[in-house]
């Protein structure tokens, strides 16, 4: 669940919620900006808006604004007083907004019920939108290419939508009459789908997890593919045991989508491999040794697909860092995805 999942459920319980997010950064600031923060009257924290340094002094403006106080932009940096006593000293500057959620339980609340709800659907149906606000929290919309907006809304605005969606990045507009927006993206939860429910992948989808993909599991192989080999996982939903091409088709790959098989078995890897090089997912890997990954090449190239396609499987997979055992390949295999999706040097140049 996201932090906007946590808040929508508090909400929904009655409780206060409130909602700190990062508006702004400079120079070394812990958190990019669009991190979110969610905060309850009961005192739960969802997320983060800094490595740990400026968290209370958030919560405690946060549980102020959901007594009935209006939104406010806290500003941290080293050359304020409010850095020092709250031990910001990294040398960056950090804004945060912090507005309550209007709601029952907090009428006096800025940020609509209604808007927390669709947003939280969007993501869940996986479908990119931006939050579009005012830093005084009189105005909050959600906007996408795709969903219809308001003629009343500035120009300077939409014309930042797209860009947001498409990049990732958050947007602050100012405009000619002085009122300022902030454009976040709201993407879909990157996720994992690890084809090949054997050692390796019982030990990836728990570091994957961990660092913030949505691990799922595929293999028709029943015997392998069990709630008892992945605890937590979901039969049907996130555990799924049907052929792996059906399954990507069913779950919809999209560009916040790593897929990476391990089966070593030819009858579920190149259907695996086909539908991934159809669509946009981000990280494509696959599990074998030099020779099996020049057969496989082949064998793709034979089905149609281009040297440019089939350039987008990373592959024998993995970050070359001396891995033995299930434990140490899950974390190679983890550590390229993070390397690609973060466009670190790594990524194009593994050590193969």
């Amino acid at each position: 669940m996201t932090p906007l999942d946590h808040a929508l459920e508090w909400v929904k319980a009655g409780h206060r919620v409130a909602l700190a997010t990062v508006v702004g950064t400079w120079g070394s600031s812990p958190r990019p900006a669009g991190s979110f923060m969610a905060i309850s009257e009961s005192g739960r924290v969802e997320g983060s808006v800094s490595g740990g340094c400026v968290e209370t002094d958030v919560i405690t403006t946060a549980q102020t604004i959901m007594e009935g106080a209006g939104p406010e932009v806290l500003s941290y940096g080293v050359s304020t007083a409010r850095a020092w006593d709250v031990g910001l000293a990294c040398g960056g500057k950090l804004d945060v907004l912090v507005e309550a959620i209007k709601s029952p339980a907090c009428p006096t609340g800025t940020f609509p019920q209604q808007i927390l709800a669709n947003a939280c659907a969007l993501q869940a149906a996986r479908k990119g939108v931006v939050l579009g606000r005012t830093l005084d929290g009189h105005r909050h919309i959600l906007l996408s290419d795709t969903l219809s907006q308001p003629s009343a809304l500035p120009s300077d605005v939409t014309r930042c939508v797209h860009a947001s969606l498409q990049h990732g990045r958050s947007h602050n507009v100012t405009l000619a009459d002085g009122e300022d927006w902030f454009l976040q993206p709201l993407t879909p939860a990157p996720r994992l789908l690890i084809v090949g429910a054997v050692h390796i992948a019982q030990h990836l989808a728990q570091m994957a997890a961990m660092t913030g993909l949505a691990p799922l599991i595929i293999d028709p192989r029943t015997a392998l593919a069990t709630p008892e080999r992945f605890p937590g996982f979901v039969p049907g939903e996130t555990l799924i045991t049907e052929w792996p091409d059906e399954a990507l088709e069913a779950l919809g790959v999209d560009t916040m989508t790593a897929i990476v098989t391990l089966t070593h078995d030819a009858k579920l890897d190149d259907p695996t491999l086909e539908a991934a090089l159809r669509g946009p997912a981000f990280y494509i890997g696959a599990l074998g040794s030099r020779k099996t990954q020049a057969s496989r090449m082949e064998r793709l190239r034979e089905s149609g697909f281009s040297e440019q396609d089939i350039k987008r499987i990373h592959g024998p997979v993995g970050l070359a860092i001396g891995a033995v055992g299930a434990e140490e390949i899950a974390l190679s295999i983890l550590a390229e995805i993070v390397a690609v999706r973060r466009g670190a040097l790594l990524a194009e140049r593994p050590g193969w």
